[in-house]
């Protein structure tokens, strides 16, 4: 009878989402573990779109997939503001990611704030990364920061008023009527 009870309670948690109180169960109802973090921000990056803007090669038609990640070659034309390239996402420290936490990476996704303080530029979608939970921006940090570094130094940014030295997207606004 105990046991039957025991196990219906467990049930009950279970589909209520309460954690029961065994230490396995809790870990799977509470936060996951490192590689379940990585894995769900593979995935959300992935879903996200980054590969396509932080990827050399993916505005030809041709990913360098072995590099994915590692920034791109060809910038985004905003007028008024300048050209800007995806830049290195890897956790390399020279040309990458490498020298942000994980929360300065969180806060560059949901705020558009750089650990230099510095805006994001529009073309980076943080405002709709805003609405990302934090369990979501933290497992796309993480997955981030488990890449293989990778030295790959993106060109730019260029002013409105600089040249820049790689391929360009303009973003052209529709002729006067």
């Amino acid at each position: 009878m105990r046991a039957t009870a025991a196990l219906t309670a467990a049930v009950l948690l279970a589909g209520l989402g309460l954690p029961a109180s065994s230490p396995a169960a809790a870990q799977t109802a509470g936060s996951p573990n490192a590689s379940e973090e990585i894995a769900r921000g593979k995935y959300l990056v992935g879903f996200g779109g980054c590969i396509d803007c932080h990827t050399p090669g993916y505005f030809f038609g041709k990913p360098d997939m072995p590099r994915a990640l590692a920034g791109s070659e060809v910038g985004f034309e905003i007028p008024g503001l300048g050209v800007f390239y995806g830049p290195n996402l890897t956790p390399d420290k020279a040309t990458g990611l490498g020298n942000w936490t994980k929360e300065q990476i969180v806060t560059a996704l949901q705020q558009g704030l750089r650990p230099d303080g510095r805006q994001l530029v529009p073309i980076m979608p943080w405002k709709a990364f805003a609405t990302l939970t934090k369990a979501d921006a933290n497992a796309i940090a993480a997955y981030l920061q488990s890449l293989p570094p990778l030295a790959n130094k993106v060109p730019g940014p260029f002013g409105a008023n600089e040249k820049p030295t790689s391929f360009v997207m303009k973003v052209v606004p529709p002729p006067d009527k």
